[in-house]
């Protein structure tokens, strides 16, 4: 995706405020931030300037950057503004800009250079974006890691390891009539099991990444009154949800975005699981299996006045046990003689006891991301990407044990290969980088 012509755009989110920045990034930069100055301008010098308008009338007046490429974030002549604040007056600044010949910037086009140009690769340039969103410490130190290319790094070890591997294997089809068998060489499986060990443990600390970027989705689900929008509630802090004593209050899927532990949540509150005439119930029990089944963690929550009824274990057997927490609500409702099951978490959100344990068990693991110092940012696509390579390496091994063609062996390895550097873009397609770069911020 070349790109063409001299860009601009106001770096500055929108609103006042005390300082504004103006961006040009092209080969006319520095020609167009001299004409919008009067005066020349000088690389690497912070430079006091007046800035006018056709007719000679000063605009606004403040400092301004060049920077010769390649020593610019987007590997090009580059010229920032730095104004005033308002809008009003930025934007007399960007028209100006457009007169003497810079176009306007699209969303992320700066970033977009920058990866066209060398100067960063496709991983770095999602982690600017992931940055400039991150909603906690433990995001931000994770995005900053992979801006500084940890992840890159990594993609690019392994993709050495499976370019070494191909060589190997493909150096035997040259020598197929040879005496010697390069393939019945035991050293191969050796490398082909390291090679998937390695993909594991970089797409682990992806999906460590992942979930700092896009949160865990946690749903609620449980029968009618169970306790769910009380939870919903306690955990956004406000009445997000109407809670009364009428069961079935709730018939459609609420949805919080909400922080714990650094960690982002999408708090899901569902309808009450169970049979029902009603077409508009049916209708959002439907939505509820929905939400339930793409959640990364399911809290059933059981009336602890109650117990375990039969229509509740009813629902739990169709619940994927990896991620469910069966959490025993109304805990304050309880007789103080009536003993509870030690096993079971009991949790009121009229007292708080047992939110605390709620909360831990929810983050898990993921809380201790702010601590580690390999968590690096990562999103879906990137897993999806090492998923596919893991997938061909693994093929590659089973033809190795199997039919020890070099040929399939060579073609999964080139598989693996191409998938690892879609991460990174040494390859993808157009269509890849104008959905990525699209999701930026105009003016990065």
């Amino acid at each position: 995706m070349p790109a063409y012509g001299t860009i601009a755009a106001i770096a500055t989110p929108p609103g006042t405020g005390g300082i504004g920045i103006l961006r040009l990034s092209g080969p006319r930069a520095r020609a167009i931030g001299e004409a919008i100055s009067a005066a020349k301008i000088t690389p690497g010098k912070i430079q006091f300037r007046r800035f006018f308008d056709a007719d000679g009338a000063v605009i606004d007046h403040g400092l301004c950057l060049y920077f010769r490429q390649p020593h610019s974030f987007s590997g090009e002549d580059s010229v920032e503004l730095q104004a005033h604040g308002g809008p009003i007056v930025l934007d007399m600044l960007l028209q100006r800009l457009c007169e003497l010949g810079a176009r306007l910037a699209r969303a992320g086009e700066f970033s977009e250079r920058a990866f066209l140009n060398g100067k960063i690769d496709l991983a770095q340039a999602e982690a600017i974006a992931d940055l400039i969103e991150a909603g906690s410490r433990a995001a931000t130190r994770a995005a900053m890691r992979s801006l500084e290319g940890r992840f890159s790094e990594q993609v690019k070890n392994l993709v050495d390891e499976v370019i070494d591997l191909r060589a190997y294997i493909e150096a035997s089809l040259d020598f197929a009539e040879e005496e010697i068998d390069f393939l019945e060489n035991s050293e191969i499986a050796r490398r082909l099991s390291a090679c998937i060990q390695h993909l594991q443990t970089l797409l682990d600390q992806a999906e460590h990444g992942r979930t700092l970027q896009e949160g865990l989705t946690v749903s609620l689900a449980g029968l009618p009154n169970a306790g769910k929008s009380s939870l919903l509630n306690y955990l956004a802090g406000y009445e997000a949800a109407i809670v009364t004593e009428i069961e079935g209050t709730t018939r459609d899927v609420l949805r919080e975005h909400i922080s714990l532990k650094g960690i982002p949540l999408k708090v899901n509150d569902t309808a009450g699981l169970r049979e029902s005439e009603n077409p508009v119930e049916q209708e959002g029990i439907r939505r509820a299996w929905d939400a339930i089944a793409k959640a990364d963690v399911v809290l059933y929550l059981v009336d602890a006045q109650k117990g375990m009824t039969a229509g509740d274990r009813r629902v739990v057997e169709r619940l994927t046990d990896s991620n469910l927490h069966v959490v025993y609500s109304k805990n304050d409702l309880l007789a103080s003689e009536q003993p509870g099951n030690t096993d079971a978490l009991y949790i009121s959100t009229v007292t708080g006891d047992g939110m605390e344990a709620l909360i831990e068990r929810i983050t898990g693991q993921a809380a201790d991301f702010n601590r580690d110092n390999e968590t690096f940012m990562a999103r879906r696509r990137h897993v999806d990407a090492l998923l596919r390579a893991r997938d061909c390496i693994q093929l590659a091994a089973d033809n190795f044990s199997t039919t020890r063609s070099g040929e399939l062996m060579a073609e999964d390895l080139r598989g693996a290969q191409r998938n690892l550097n879609e991460i990174t873009g040494e390859f993808s397609s157009d269509d890849l980088l104008g959905r990525i770069f699209s999701s930026f911020c105009i003016g990065k």
